[in-house]
């Protein structure tokens, strides 16, 4: 690729590419991984998983487990859709009840 007097690339076809500033890249919105209160699984169980599955410190996985206690509902991890996809479809594989939603922030 040859650069034009712009500075924007220019592949063999002679086609001019331009690049978007980085103050015009949209920023994607962030997913989340909420966990659910269910009255089937024991709190230790539920620990466990957080645990296991997140790789979460003990102390950070009980006090998320208690707020699913608490509060019926935790979010227990965020990121791009389909890495929230993917650990919906865990925490299922775990007999959780977890859905997807997008981020409040």
């Amino acid at each position: 690729m040859a650069e034009t007097e712009g500075g924007s690339a220019v592949p063999a076809g002679g086609t001019a590419v331009v690049e978007r500033p980085l103050e015009q890249v949209l920023p994607q919105t962030p997913w989340v991984t909420i966990v659910w209160d269910d009255p089937v699984n024991l709190m230790s169980y539920v620990t466990h998983v957080f645990v296991t599955y997140f790789h979460y410190a003990k102390p950070k996985a009980t006090k998320l487990m208690m707020q699913v206690h608490s509060d019926g509902k935790a979010v227990v991890s965020s990121g791009s859709r389909e890495e929230m996809e993917r650990d919906v479809n865990a925490m299922h594989e775990y007999g959780l009840w977890a859905t997807i939603d997008k981020s409040d922030e």
